[in-house]
């Protein structure tokens, strides 16, 4: 596999990413005893516990108001126009700028790296996945590809209609991918992003089902931006701390602890990856679980907010050089598919607690502030239970 032509300047991207974004000390939901639902999660409880899937960010912050970037999630390091993979998209709520979703959707196999931007910058993000695709040794005689983009809107802290995203940060998130730990909160996708009144980001989860439920392994990642009332593990976080959405509204009498914004206008784009043989029916029915996790955690799917899951499986791959001869496939039945739908939700569920206990405050335009989720409070709110 070779580079596009034109994945360098690094020193740009090196630029941009000198200021610290990930705070390692912050703890994961399983730090503070949140372990949602009752399966096992996997080894790295992320979505690279399903082998041979890959995430690679950019993470753009310069100056007062750049803070956004670019997220890509492999579904195999290999060439993945030639050897696609079952997949399968699903809209929860349609207020978004999602690209290339319908031929997943007509033909049930994803042919690129997904890619998580911010809303203004996917046609950016689109051009240069088709690019970079273009460049991979196999494709010269490629002339048509179906690259999936998805996007949250960070335009509270970033200045999103600089439409800083470039096409080597694309590049650059694709080529840096890799399995193993995955990077979380003010990263690549999430770096600009905000949750129930608290600055959020990229998260991820996973779930190892038992040998008698299949061994099968289900991994998910998000990009948070929505509005709600943050539920974590049962408790009603948002309420204790006085940050929700129509909080204003409904307890007009009681002086708020922390004056976060929290605006309902958002939305969440949720990647999920198993290797259990599914077919691409089955796959779209795991997409749509993602919606309770969702749910569980209190957000509500606003007219204005973005809902988009594409779930995938690495169980076998689809060679686009020999179509014609058919393809034998043993998939699970539809009664074998409870397991994986439960860990669907169980997955998104954490992956987007995560995503909001992995973030640190953040400044962007116009001096807007995003606080990060206050996690001693959070420690006595869970004791409270």
């Amino acid at each position: 596999m070779r580079l596009c032509r034109s994945i360098i300047p690094l020193g740009l991207v090196l630029g941009l990413l000198a200021q610290p974004l990930v705070g390692e000390e912050r703890p994961r939901a399983r730090d503070l005893g949140i372990a949602p639902g009752v399966l096992p999660a996997g080894e790295l409880n992320a979505i690279t516990d399903v082998e041979d899937v890959r995430v690679g960010h950019v993470s753009l912050v310069s100056g007062d108001d750049i803070r956004t970037g670019v997220t890509a999630v492999l579904p195999h390091g290999g060439n993945l126009f030639q050897d696609k993979v079952p997949g399968a998209v699903y809209t929860a709520n349609g207020f978004g700028k999602a690209a290339g979703f319908e031929q997943v959707r007509e033909l049930g196999v994803l042919e690129s790296p997904i890619l998580l931007t911010n809303t203004l910058n996917v046609g950016t993000t689109l051009e240069a996945g088709v690019a970079w695709m273009l460049e991979q040794d196999g494709n010269e005689d490629v002339h048509s590809v179906n690259v999936v983009v998805g996007e949250t809107n960070d335009g509270f802290l970033n200045d999103i209609r600089s439409q800083s995203v470039r096409p080597q940060h694309v590049f650059s998130a694709i080529e840096s991918a890799e399995g193993g730990t995955v990077a979380e909160g003010n990263v690549g996708a999430g770096t600009g992003t905000r949750a129930f009144g608290w600055k959020a980001g990229i998260g991820t989860a996973s779930r190892a089902l038992p040998d008698p439920l299949g061994g099968y392994t289900v991994g998910v990642l998000v990009q948070s931006n929505f509005g709600g009332v943050l539920t974590m593990d049962g408790a009603r976080v948002g309420e204790a701390l006085g940050s929700y959405t129509f909080r204003e509204e409904v307890e007009t009498e009681l002086e708020l602890e922390l004056n976060n914004v929290v605006d309902e206008q958002g939305s969440i784009m949720v990647v999920i990856a198993t290797d259990a043989p599914v077919s691409e029916r089955n796959l779209e029915r795991m997409a749509k679980r993602a919606s309770l996790g969702i749910g569980r955690s209190g957000g509500f799917m606003s007219n204005g907010s973005g809902d988009f899951m594409v779930a995938f499986s690495t169980s076998d791959t689809v060679s686009h050089q020999s179509p014609s001869e058919g393809r034998s496939r043993n998939v699970l039945a539809d009664r074998d598919m409870d397991p994986l739908f439960m860990a669907t939700v169980e997955a998104t569920e954490e992956a987007i607690y995560n995503s909001l206990l992995q973030a640190e405050s953040m400044t962007g335009r116009q001096g807007n502030h995003m606080e990060a989720l206050p996690i001693e409070r959070l420690e006595e709110i869970l004791d409270d239970r």
